[in-house]
């Protein structure tokens, strides 16, 4: 750096020749907003679950369900049943299945009771959804939950639940505490 300024102010021109001033963008348009993210597999997903109602039922027991469901091992009261039905019993942990195949279902409910029973939960929900898009064949997610779940030895009841908590769309699962 030299002392005399009018070579700084010339050196400084000299380095600043190629440079141009900015438009002002304040006049600009603001950017588009971008697209809401989509899930990547989820209209395979749903081809499936459809695919699956379409399918003709491979055991007839599955279709016999109704709208609400219950069932109690032959140990356990009647009263321990209605309780549970009535929403008497604290929800440890819930699980959603809406959007799952019937194979997809069974994994996560068995990792779900696995977990809630290593963490000695007495009761869990799991939301299985009422079937009104499933086709001919019947709430595909609910039948599978209530076949899958009275082969479970760990549960001991399970009902539809109160409206509120999901009605016929959903069950309070009792778990053995060991």
């Amino acid at each position: 750096m030299s002392d005399d300024p009018d070579h700084d102010s010339q050196t400084f021109r000299e380095a600043m020749r190629d440079v141009r001033r900015l438009r002002d963008t304040s006049k600009r348009a603001p950017p588009a907003p971008k697209p809401p993210p989509r899930a990547r597999f989820t209209r395979a997903d749903q081809q499936e679950v459809l695919r699956e109602s379409l399918l003709p039922p491979s055991d007839e027991a599955m279709l016999a369900t109704g709208d609400e469901l219950s069932f109690r091992r032959p140990h356990i009261p009647e009263s321990v049943l209605v309780k549970l039905r009535r929403g008497h019993y604290t929800v440890d942990a819930e699980l959603d299945l809406h959007g799952m195949t019937g194979a997809e279902a069974k994994a996560a409910m068995r990792e779900f009771l696995t977990e809630a029973v290593t963490r000695r939960m007495s009761c869990v929900r799991i939301i299985h959804g009422k079937g009104r898009g499933s086709g001919p064949r019947g709430p595909v997610l609910k039948n599978v939950v209530n076949q899958w779940l009275q082969r479970i030895d760990n549960i001991q009841a399970f009902g539809s639940a109160r409206q509120v908590d999901g009605g016929s769309g959903a069950v309070y699962v009792l778990l053995r505490v060991k």
